[in-house]
């Protein structure tokens, strides 16, 4: 298939998911204007103390995750594919005064726009799954980290994506490890269901081997690697909120992310 146009459909439904999101309840930018937070368990808990330490975070969206980062010390840079997500990254970055420096650029060729080396490389939930193929992803990792660096991943669990969502009851329709693009047309947006937007979207599966063996082929050691039953996402469905604060499958049977810690 055409990737390039692959990702030229992808950016341009991130362009309107982006509005569509800023404005939602799940992204609620009037609690985030106050709290400066949109962070995790997980990904504080793992990174901890960020004070100092030069940043990188891949597909940020419009940028919360990087804004939070950034007021708790580290020195951001953070880069999208939508130059919509972007220009608000930017925007949200002068009016809450937290410096982060947004790029726009498709994640796989981070390396051609920005040359500086981190001690953190960062992304989260919803990310690897618009990559068609992770070697060069974890070979771009390992060109942005400093020797010593710490690369963290928090992300969906690969079985989750197996199902197909759009049918009244889920049911497995992709493979685990499936190398052909998985092209999904739906009405919505997981921030906002009820939004009159079309989603139009190629994505990609990938085993946890796929992810693990990529950054390991790219000389990058393993550090952490756990899954997790609690998500702090309810983005599936029949997802229970539990005493923790995290959201759990009805029927759990699996998990429902991991989390992965590689240092060069």
């Amino acid at each position: 298939m055409d990737l390039q146009k692959a990702f030229e459909l992808n950016r341009q439904t991130w362009n309107t998911k982006t509005a569509v999101h800023y404005e939602s309840d799940f992204y609620d930018k009037h609690a985030f204007a106050k709290a400066k937070n949109s962070l995790n368990s997980y990904e504080i808990n793992a990174l901890g103390d960020v004070t100092g330490k030069k940043m990188l975070h891949l597909q940020c969206h419009f940028g919360q995750d990087s804004l939070s980062w950034s007021n708790k010390g580290a020195q951001v840079t953070a880069v999208d594919i939508s130059d919509k997500a972007i220009e608000l990254g930017k925007k949200l970055s002068e009016e809450l005064e937290l410096p982060v420096d947004f790029v726009c650029c498709n994640v796989l060729e981070t390396s051609q726009h920005i040359n500086d080396q981190f001690d953190i490389v960062f992304t989260s939930y919803g990310t690897i799954g618009w990559l068609p193929d992770l070697k060069p992803w974890a070979q771009m990792i390992a060109e942005r980290l400093l020797p010593g660096g710490i690369f963290y991943i928090v992300e969906f669990h690969p079985i989750i994506w197996m199902y197909d969502y759009n049918e009244e009851q889920p049911s497995l329709k992709y493979h685990y490890a499936q190398n052909e693009a998985i092209y999904d047309e739906y009405q919505g947006t997981y921030a906002n269901p009820d939004s009159s937007m079309i989603s139009k979207e190629y994505g990609w599966n990938h085993s946890l081997s796929d992810v693990i063996q990529s950054l390991v082929d790219a000389g990058l050691n393993i550090e952490l690697f756990a899954e997790h039953d609690g998500s702090p996402y309810d983005v599936f469905p029949d997802m229970e909120l539990r005493e923790d604060g995290l959201y759990y499958l009805k029927d759990q049977l699996f998990p429902t992310l991991f989390e992965l810690k590689v240092r060069k």
